[in-house]
C-alpha cells in the first residue's frame, strides 16, 4: 500500500515538472513489467500443485492388476503349454535389463517345467544401439537363433554400435550373409514390430526397462524369491 500511495503521490507532482513526469512514467511502466511477470509465475505455480496429485498417483504402481499381453510371435524359453508365463520388456543397452539376465535365469532352472519366458522389445529413445541391436536380434530369429544372439548382444552390451553387429551374428552361430539380407530387406518389418512392441509395452504401463511380469502382473521385487512367489501363487491358483 505504501508504494501505490508514495507512487500516487509523485504523479500528482509530476504535472509541475515534464522531467520528472517522464521519469514516474518509466518507473511505472517497468512497475507494470515486474507484476506481470510476478502474475505469471504465480500462475505457473498454481498448475505444478494442481498437478502434483496426478504425479503423485502416477508414481504408484498397481502391482495387484493383472494385465493382458499379447504374446504372438515373441521369442520363447521353456515349455509352450507352460501354465506360468514370465513376460520381460527389455532393451539390450539398459544395464539394469542385464542385471535382470541371471535373476531370470535362476527362475527357469527352478521351475523348468511350470514356466516359460517371452521377450519383448522395449528400445528406450535415449539409448542409441537399442533398436539396431532388437532389429539384429530379430534377423536372428529368422534363423531360429534369437536366444543365441540375445546371450552375444548382452555380453557385448558396452559394445553394440552396429558396425560390430555382423561379428556378433557370426558369434551367435548365424549365417551372416543372410542375417546381413534378411537386416536390409525386411528392416520396415523389424521396425513396425518395435513400434508395435513399444505401444504394447506401454498399454501396460511399461515406465522402464526392464519391466517383468508373472501371469500379467508386474514384478515388485526383482529376486529369485520375488518372482518365486508370484510363481507359486499362480501355481496354485492353476492347482498345478
Amino acid at each position: 500500500m505504501r508504494s501505490i500511495a508514495l507512487l500516487a503521490l509523485c504523479l500528482g507532482l509530476a504535472g509541475c515538472n515534464p522531467e520528472q513526469a517522464k521519469d514516474l512514467a518509466e518507473i511505472k511502466s517497468k512497475q507494470d513489467e515486474i507484476l506481470q511477470r510476478l502474475t505469471a509465475i504465480e500462475e505457473g505455480q498454481k498448475k505444478l500443485q494442481a498437478a502434483a496429485p496426478a504425479r503423485a498417483a502416477r508414481a504408484e504402481e498397481d502391482f495387484d492388476k493383472a494385465y493382458t499381453i499379447a504374446l504372438a510371435g515373441s521369442p520363447v524359453r521353456g515349455k509352450a503349454d507352460a501354465p506360468v508365463t514370465i513376460v520381460e520388456f527389455s532393451d539390450f543397452q539398459c544395464p539394469f535389463c542385464a542385471r535382470s539376465k541371471p535373476i531370470v535365469e535362476g527362475v527357469l532352472a527352478k521351475y523348468p517345467n511350470d514356466v516359460n519366458y517371452v521377450f519383448k522389445h522395449f528400445p528406450l529413445s535415449f539409448h542409441a544401439a537399442a533398436r539396431p541391436a532388437a532389429l539384429a536380434s530379430m534377423a536372428a530369429q529368422e534363423q531360429g537363433k534369437f536366444w543365441e544372439m540375445h546371450e552375444v548382444l548382452f555380453a557385448n552390451q558396452p559394445s553394440l554400435d552396429a558396425a560390430k553387429l555382423d561379428e556378433y551374428a557370426k558369434q551367435a552361430g548365424l549365417d551372416v550373409a543372410r542375417f546381413k539380407k534378411d537386416l536390409e530387406a525386411k528392416k520396415a518389418e523389424y521396425d513396425k514390430r518395435v513400434d508395435v512392441e513399444l505401444s504394447l509395452g506401454q498399454s501396460v504401463d511399461v515406465r522402464g526397462t526392464p519391466t517383468l511380469y508373472v501371469g500379467g502382473k508386474k514384478v515388485r521385487v526383482r529376486t529369485v524369491e520375488g518372482m518365486g512367489a508370484m510363481i507359486e501363487e499362480q501355481l496354485k491358483k492353476k492347482g498345478s
